[in-house]
């Protein structure tokens, strides 16, 4: 069965930086639309930035020029870079990605996938 997994998070420094990593594993056909979001306490959920099955991106306002979406196909991985972080950042971060398998007749499905969540805390 096909699961996505975040890792990479952590506690930093307001200003620091750190990327967190999203694998797809399991029998993975290929990684399609990616999009990662976060969650701070007492808040919903709510969008950082999606990729398209190719390369391009999109940022909401407040990780523009901060965050980066990057992916690796070979590996089924997909990262998201962030710099000068600041205590506002704070939240569980979590990876969607549309993921392809094969299934017995060698057809590929497609399926949503959300991965359990990783913590990033900014404090001094």
């Amino acid at each position: 069965q096909v699961q996505l997994v975040e890792s990479g998070g952590g506690l930093v420094q307001p200003g620091q930086s750190l990327t967190l990593s999203c694998a797809a594993s399991g029998n993975v056909f290929r990684m399609y639309a990616v999009a990662w979001y976060r969650q701070a306490p007492g808040k919903q959920r709510r969008l950082v930035g999606a990729m398209n099955a190719g390369t391009d991106v999109d940022y909401e306002d407040f990780a523009k020029g901060r965050f980066a979406i990057s992916r690796d196909n070979a590996k089924n991985m997909a990262y998201l870079h962030m710099t000068n972080l600041q205590y506002d950042d704070t939240a569980i971060y979590y990876c969607n990605a549309d993921v392809g398998e094969k299934n017995a007749r060698g057809v590929v499905e497609v399926t949503s996938l959300w991965g359990q969540g990783t913590q990033v805390t900014v404090s001094s």
